[in-house]
């Protein structure tokens, strides 16, 4: 098992701790009971500058699954950078839990919070990248297609965190990941640089274009996410627009093999970005994808925090581990 370390981007991993987190992952699943006391006397804070269900059930869950405690810290009890600096909050938990997982705005803020803090940081989500579902997404392809190198992704949508994610996951793990997007609203092209980059050394690839029915064409996933990502909502009406040729309909999910399986990060807008005879179909699998955030997250905090001291103080300075 790897040492603790933090969580902020699959970026900061090599293939290998992916595929053995991933397995890691599918064992405790299987068998939950074998760790049940695993992160025994561990608490994990939760900040939360953004609302959430999945992200917040499941680390919640997760923790107690596994023998330990949480902690919800809402925007009004932290309100990062305004009532408390990221050094002062940092330098506060590290003394008091094991762990830190923050959903939040700038990715700089989790970066910030990992260079001050001793104790593990996991990425909750950033407006840049969402780690643990991408980890989820592909324990949830690994399930069903049974491999994850050759098989090709095809995300029709925005490109958002969850589109960097995948792509930089995808990457490493030899899938070919094709992201559709209209004009204007590709993935960043420095993540996607990195992506094409490292998926030429791992045996996949990545690809961009505008084309959503060549995207779609003989894929074994479909994936979309929503149009306008918190934050955005005023951007709403406007983009429904530009995105409508993007909506993942029966005709566009046609064009993919008669085995692909449908995936949604959620919450889903119905009737927008995926229509209810797709969602609702037997080939969609948004309900395992969304458990699965439950199981991928438990071997990730297992592995970040499993050798975290519970009653030590941590006021030494961290070694430098992101790049």
């Amino acid at each position: 098992m790897m040492r603790a370390r933090d969580f902020l981007s699959i970026r900061d991993f090599s293939p290998q701790e992916i595929r053995e987190l991933l397995g890691l992952a599918q064992r405790m699943k299987a068998e939950p009971e074998v760790y049940s006391s695993s992160l025994k006397g561990k608490t994990l804070a939760m900040i939360f500058e953004k609302p959430s269900l999945r992200t917040r059930v499941t680390f919640d869950v997760g923790i107690q699954q596994l023998g330990g405690f949480s902690l919800y810290l809402s925007p009004a009890e932290i309100n990062l950078g305004k009532r408390e600096s990221v050094y002062d909050v940092a330098k506060n938990l590290e003394r008091m839990v094991q762990g830190i997982m923050i959903r939040t705005f700038a990715h700089e803020i989790v970066e910030k919070m990992a260079e001050y803090a001793s104790i593990p940081i996991i990425n909750g989500l950033t407006d840049y990248s969402h780690p643990c579902q991408a980890m989820a997404d592909y324990l949830t392809v690994l399930e069903k297609k049974g491999r994850l190198a050759g098989v090709k992704l095809a995300y029709v949508g925005d490109g958002n965190n969850v589109a960097h994610s995948l792509m930089f996951c995808g990457a490493q793990l030899g899938v070919h990941v094709w992201v559709a997007t209209p004009k204007g609203y590709e993935p960043k092209a420095e993540a996607t640089a990195w992506a094409q980059h490292r998926a030429q050394e791992a045996g996949g690839s990545c690809t961009i274009t505008n084309d959503a029915v060549k995207a779609a064409s003989e894929a074994d996933v479909v994936y979309t996410d929503v149009w306008a990502s918190m934050g955005q909502e005023a951007e709403a009406e406007a983009r429904r627009k530009v995105f409508l040729p993007y909506q993942v309909n029966a005709k566009l999910f046609g064009h993919a093999k008669t085995d692909a399986i449908f995936m949604h990060c959620l919450p889903a807008h119905r009737g927008d970005e995926v229509t209810d005879d797709v969602i609702d179909c037997p080939r969609s699998v948004v309900f395992e994808e969304a458990e699965n955030r439950l199981h991928a997250q438990k071997a990730i905090l297992l592995s970040m925090m499993r050798d975290v001291s519970s009653s030590a103080r941590h006021t030494e300075s961290r070694e430098s581990t992101h790049a």
